[in-house]
C-alpha cells in the first residue's frame, strides 16, 4: 500500500483511477495506515463513494483527515450517491457537521429527492437533450440510478441520503414514509435498503404491526417490503429473549404456503431460513422444486443450515442432493455451501460435493472444495490444487482454498 506509482503511494494511485479491484488488492495487502486516511480524503474528492465505503471497512478514520481535504458535505449530498455522502456523515466523521448543518443537507436532500434525478440535472445543465440512464453499483451492496447528460452525471439515491440524515438528526420517520421511498424502487435500491434497516433497528412492536399488515396487500411490492423489515427486525435483534422469534416463524411458516409471487416468496423462505427449528425445514421443504431458481436458493441456502451437530432428516438430505445437481449454478453452489456447514456427516453428501469439483462453474467447484475440507475429506486437495490460485480481490475464493490448505495440515499434523 506505500509502494509508490510516479512517486505517490500505490494505493492513492489506485483510487484516483477509480480501481476498485487494485484497491481491494492493496488494502488486503496491508502497508502504512497512514495513506487510509489520505486515500479516503480523494475518494471522497473525487466522488468515489464506493471506494470511500471500502477504505472505511479497512480502517481509515475520518477524524483523522483535514476538513479541507475531504469533500464539503453539500457537495456530497448533491450528486444524490448515499455511498458519497454516507462515507462523510460516518460515526467517525460525524462531529464535523453541526445540527444547523445537518438539517440543512437534509432541507436539500428532502428539495432533490422530491423533484427527482432528471429534474435536477436538467436544471444543472439547462439542456433538454434526451438523458442517459444507466443503473450503477452504488456501494457494495447496493444500486442507484445514473440520469446523465454530457458530462454531467445525477444519481436517485437522494430518498436514501435523505433518510440517513432523519436519522442523525433523532426524527422518527413514519413507517408509511420511508416505504414510500422504499418502493419507488427495487429491492436493491439504496432507498430500499436504508429504509428497511432504519425500520428494523427500531425493533418495535409499532413496526412489527405495520410490516405484518403488508401480508395480505394486493401490491407484491409491499408485501415485499413488508417481509424484508420482519425478517431484519428479528435476525438484527440481538436481546436475550428473542421477542420476535416465535412470531417470526410462525408468521412465516404460514405465508409461505400463500405466497405466489416469487420475489416475495424468496424472502420469506430466506427468514425461515434463519430460525434453528424443524418447523423452519418443513415448511421450506415443499418449494424446493419451484420454477424459480431464486425460490430454490432460499430452499438450498435455508435448508437444515442451523443442524452444526447432528444428522439431517432424511428428508432434507434428499432435497440437499437433488439440489446439488440444480441446472442453476448458484443453487448447486448454496446447496453445497450449506451440506458444508451442517453437522451431517452421511458419506453421499461427501460423493455428492466431490461430484461437483468438475463442475462447469468455478465458483461451485470452490464450494466444493471448501465442502470437501470441513468434512475432512482428502479429495479436496488435489481439486484446490487444479483451481490455482485464488482471484486477487475474492476473500471467498482465498476463504474456500484456505480450507482445503487447512485441511492437509490437520491431515499431516502440522
Amino acid at each position: 500500500m506505500s509502494g509508490s506509482a510516479g512517486g505517490e503511494p500505490a494505493l492513492l494511485s489506485a483510487v484516483r483511477a477509480g480501481d476498485t479491484t487494485r484497491v481491494q488488492c492493496l488494502l488486503r495487502q496491508g502497508g502504512d495506515p497512514g495513506v487510509l486516511e489520505d486515500a479516503f480524503g480523494l475518494a471522497t474528492r473525487t466522488y468515489a463513494g464506493g471506494l470511500a465505503q471500502l477504505l472505511l471497512r479497512y480502517g481509515a478514520d475520518p477524524g483523522r483527515c483535514d476538513p479541507d481535504d475531504l469533500l464539503p458535505l453539500r457537495d456530497a449530498v448533491a450528486p444524490g450517491s448515499p455511498a458519497l455522502a454516507d462515507a462523510l456523515l460516518h460515526p467517525g466523521n460525524g462531529r464535523r457537521y453541526p445540527a444547523p448543518e445537518l438539517r440543512e443537507m437534509r432541507d436539500l436532500a428532502r428539495r432533490l429527492h422530491d423533484a427527482g434525478a432528471e429534474a435536477e440535472l436538467r436544471r444543472r445543465t439547462g439542456s433538454r437533450d434526451p438523458v442517459v440512464r444507466t443503473r450503477v453499483q452504488d456501494d457494495e451492496y447496493h444500486g442507484v440510478g445514473a440520469f446523465t447528460l454530457g458530462a454531467t452525471t445525477v444519481r436517485d439515491g437522494h430518498g436514501a441520503v435523505l433518510t440517513r440524515l432523519e436519522e442523525l438528526l433523532g426524527v422518527r420517520t413514519s413507517f408509511a414514509e420511508l416505504m414510500g421511498r422504499a418502493v419507488a424502487h427495487d429491492q436493491d435500491h439504496a432507498a430500499w435498503g436504508t429504509a428497511t434497516l432504519l425500520l428494523a433497528g427500531r425493533r418495535d412492536q409499532e413496526v412489527w404491526t405495520a410490516a405484518a399488515a403488508l401480508r395480505r396487500d394486493a401490491d407484491p411490492s409491499h408485501r415485499l417490503f413488508g417481509a424484508e423489515v420482519l425478517r431484519l427486525t428479528h435476525l438484527l435483534d440481538d436481546r436475550d429473549e428473542d421477542v420476535f422469534g416465535g412470531p417470526a416463524l410462525e408468521l412465516f411458516t404460514a405465508w409461505s404456503a400463500e405466497e405466489a409471487d416469487p420475489a416475495v416468496l424468496t424472502e420469506v423462505l430466506t427468514a425461515l431460513g434463519d430460525h434453528a427449528d424443524p418447523r423452519a425445514d418443513a415448511a421450506l421443504l415443499p418449494h424446493a422444486g419451484h420454477p424459480d431458481p431464486r425460490v430454490r436458493g432460499a430452499v438450498a441456502r435455508g435448508l437444515g443450515s442451523w443442524s452444526r451437530s447432528a444428522a439431517s432428516s432424511a428428508d432434507v438430505r434428499g432435497v440437499l442432493l437433488v439440489l446439488m445437481t440444480d441446472v442453476d449454478p448458484r443453487v448447486r453452489r448454496d446447496a453445497c455451501l450449506t451440506v458444508a456447514r451442517g453437522g451431517d456427516r452421511a458419506p453421499v453428501l461427501a460423493d455428492a460435493m466431490a461430484a461437483l469439483l468438475d463442475d462447469a462453474d468455478r465458483q461451485v467447484r470452490l464450494a466444493a472444495v471448501q465442502g470437501l475440507a470441513q468434512h475432512d475429506d482428502g479429495r479436496c486437495v488435489a481439486a484446490a490444487r487444479r483451481l490455482g490460485p485464488p482471484h486477487p480481490a475474492s476473500p471467498d475464493e482465498e476463504h474456500a482454498l484456505d480450507a482445503a490448505w487447512r485441511y492437509e495440515r490437520r491431515r499431516d499434523g502440522r
